[in-house]
């Protein structure tokens, strides 16, 4: 029964995509979710019948669509831009549509801090610079002190970083250019410049001894746990990370008497490699608590246990509101029918 079960559901996620960019709180979510329903089950957007809308969901402006027929999915895929557009929206909203199969972190939220870049750039003209490359990114409004938040899939939001990142480059080597010509520089831009230099120097190309590989959180938990290996450096090479949120700063530089960047970049290599190869098999499913006291929470963390020796390869996190449930398809499907 579970096995069949849980194959219903494969097939069901078979018929799935997942919908980010959605614009958040501007309309009742019965209001949304009829909007998103009219605009997969429309011809000019390569839509069909539409079994399921699941919105609101875990993250804001993410929902998922499941169509009564596979081949629907498909051509929805095939179409390069949807734009969600209604009487009932003050203008249109780009989605970005993905395989709900392939890729189970498709949404992850990031904030990005502009000010470095204020006394180069106007920060409105350099956002809708980004709106333009990163079509497949929601964008949040930009803050008094330069801060914006960016939602898309990951791989998206690893684009703009290098993007950012090549920027703040650009500025640090010119600043760099203009003190050789002259010592005396005004405050401000001496300010402006150490700022762009500590952004830039963790990305050194291959003559440096510092380098980071921004991973999805729950995949760097997943190779801490099943790749520790992947992790393991000798005394020369120091990692260190910083958690924020759904992304992971991992920071590897050199710290033996002898400088060699091509060791640190091997070990930058070695994570990236290994991070995209479970990017592309990893699947997420959350478990919520039906009520926040502690012995239903102590129910469910004997339950996993007991369950976890049956499925060696699916890593349980528990939180305070919900279980989080990473590993393949299969398996993490059949823990949490098991669950």
């Amino acid at each position: 029964y579970l096995c069949a079960q849980a194959t219903g559901q494969a097939a069901k996620s078979a018929r799935t995509v997942v919908i980010t960019g959605i614009p958040d709180g501007l309309l009742h979510n019965d209001v949304m979710t009829d909007i998103l329903m009219i605009h997969f089950q429309m011809s000019k957007n390569n839509g069909g019948d539409v079994e399921e809308v699941t919105y609101p969901t875990v993250r804001k402006g993410v929902a998922y669509v499941t169509f009564e027929d596979q081949e629907v999915v498909e051509r929805v895929l095939k179409k390069d831009e949807h734009r969600l557009e209604d009487k009932r929206l003050s203008r249109y909203y780009p989605l970005n549509v993905t395989r709900y199969c392939e890729n189970v972190f498709s949404s992850v939220t990031s904030v990005l801090n502009m000010s470095i870049f204020k006394d180069q750039f106007v920060l409105e003209d350099l956002i809708e610079e980004f709106k333009k490359k990163s079509t497949a990114l929601s964008f949040g409004p930009l803050q008094s002190n330069g801060h914006i938040s960016v939602q898309g899939s990951f791989p998206a939001i690893e684009l703009l970083r290098d993007f950012l990142l090549l920027k703040a480059k650009c500025l640090s080597e010119k600043d760099k250019r203009e003190e050789s010509r002259s010592h005396q520089r005004p405050k401000r831009r001496q300010q402006q410049h150490s700022l762009t230099t500590g952004t830039s120097n963790f990305i050194r190309d291959a003559g440096g001894e510092k380098q980071v590989v921004v991973l999805d959180t729950d995949i760097y938990h997943y190779m801490k746990y099943f790749f520790p290996r992947t992790f393991l450096v000798n005394d020369d090479v120091v990692i260190s990370d910083i958690t924020d949120g759904d992304i992971t700063m991992v920071y590897i530089e050199n710290a033996g008497s002898r400088s060699d960047a091509g060791q640190v970049l091997r070990v930058k290599e070695k994570i990236e490699n290994q991070s995209m190869k479970l990017h592309n098999a990893l699947r997420k499913e959350r478990i919520y608590f039906k009520e926040h006291v502690r012995d239903e929470k102590r129910r469910y963390k004997w339950v996993c246990e007991s369950l976890k020796p049956h499925y060696p390869s699916v890593l349980v996190i528990p939180y305070d509101t919900h279980i989080d449930v990473i590993g393949n398809s299969s398996e993490t499907l059949e823990f949490t029918k098991d669950v």
